[in-house]
């Protein structure tokens, strides 16, 4: 049994071909964050029959079976990665729309203190640098 069969029963989804071939583009991807127009296009390039609603449709399961999240960082477009486990925040370049993504042990800590500080503990939460180059 192949690796994103074991991630789909896993996950509680039954094993088709248009989930399949969805996690293996999204394991393809790497820190590539991708939107459902990115993994059709991939799909139609690589001669699969699937349609934008199935795309969408799947996503939406994996989202809610956990095994990627979505992310909102441009304007109404939705980008989706592999669920990895770990937590990370990202930039977003304005000029050439790549993403970066980070961790920082400083500003983790901060955070949790500003909620204490606030009679709060934090549950989840999304950072988001939108960033420029530097001019020279």
């Amino acid at each position: 049994m192949t690796s994103e069969n074991q991630e789909l029963k896993k996950a509680g989804l039954k094993v088709t071909l248009p989930r399949v071939k969805i996690l293996q583009i999204l394991e393809g991807a790497g820190d590539r964050h991708m939107s459902a127009d990115d993994v059709y296009r991939t799909l139609l390039d690589q001669g699969e029959d699937v349609g934008l609603a199935t795309v969408y449709r799947v996503l939406t399961q994996f989202e809610t079976a956990g095994l990627v999240q979505r992310h909102h960082f441009e304007a109404g477009t939705a980008v989706f990665e592999l669920a990895k486990g770990d937590h990370h925040d990202h930039m977003i370049c304005l000029e050439s729309g790549n993403v970066i993504e980070f961790v920082d042990p400083i500003i983790e800590k901060r955070q949790h203190e500003i909620a204490e500080e606030h009679g709060f503990e934090i549950e989840d939460h999304s950072l988001i640098l939108y960033v420029r180059p530097k001019k020279k």
